[in-house]
């Protein structure tokens, strides 16, 4: 997308998180392999796919279709009580304070995302949809982060949408399908990443914690430069 000629809001602020093991200390995907009984078969593909080792869209389509049969209600009820993560509320709660828009770029889907992005106050979400047919799973995914680098694009038009340049935002991840936008962002924040993540980032933060991520809010927020491992 190109930005020429677009007036830039310097004085807006932009941060964007991941949702599974970042904002919430689960994987979606998995909770729901578990009442499938696929746990297995899903959790090695999805390691795979966030060391980089898949293509990250086969990879989505091959767990989702692993889930065909599913009920939606089963569904609904394996993912409605995933754990926030520690320190998530707090964090949210700062970077408002502190005047940033906030958006959650999910891979996952919309059937925990809205609740996430409910329950923490975030203003944009977007995800993924399962494909429901007679009150069932039929194995299809759709949606705006189906692909490798998807949330690159995503950032852009979030950015775009606020006035602002995608190098002006920060991210905050941990898998491989946020490499694409830890590439595009000002200041980029690996949350007890994969290790193919960690080259990417300027901050990495290896405590389980998000509360860790405040103090280089702050930081970031008075113009110093970070490149740090807590």
């Amino acid at each position: 997308m190109n930005c020429t000629n677009r007036s830039i809001d310097t004085e807006k602020k932009l941060i964007v998180f991941d949702m599974d093991s970042t904002l919430i200390d689960a994987e979606t995907i998995d909770e729901l392999a578990k009442i499938s009984g696929v746990l297995d078969e899903v959790s090695r593909i999805t390691e795979d796919a966030m060391e980089g080792k898949i293509d990250y869209s086969q990879a989505l389509k091959e767990r989702v279709k692993l889930l065909k049969g599913l009920e939606l209600e089963d569904a609904k009820r394996a993912v409605r009580d995933m754990p926030i993560m520690t320190g998530a509320r707090e964090l949210i709660k700062h970077v408002k304070s502190a005047g940033y828009i906030t958006a959650m770029l999910s891979g996952g889907f919309r059937l925990a995302a809205d609740d996430v992005g409910e329950m923490l106050g975030i203003d944009h979400i977007f995800a993924n949809e399962l494909v429901v047919r007679d009150g069932k799973l039929t194995g299809e995914v759709r949606g705006p982060l189906t692909t490798q680098n998807s949330k690159e694009k995503m950032l852009e038009q979030i950015a775009f949408a606020n006035n602002m340049a995608p190098d002006e935002c920060i991210v905050v991840g941990d898998g491989a399908n946020d490499i694409c936008i830890f590439k595009r962002a000002k200041y980029a924040i690996a949350f007890n990443p994969k290790p193919i993540l960690r080259p990417y980032a300027d901050v990495v933060i290896i405590k389980k914690d998000l509360r860790a991520v405040i103090p280089v809010i702050k930081a970031i927020d008075t113009g110093v430069e970070l490149r740090i491992v807590h």
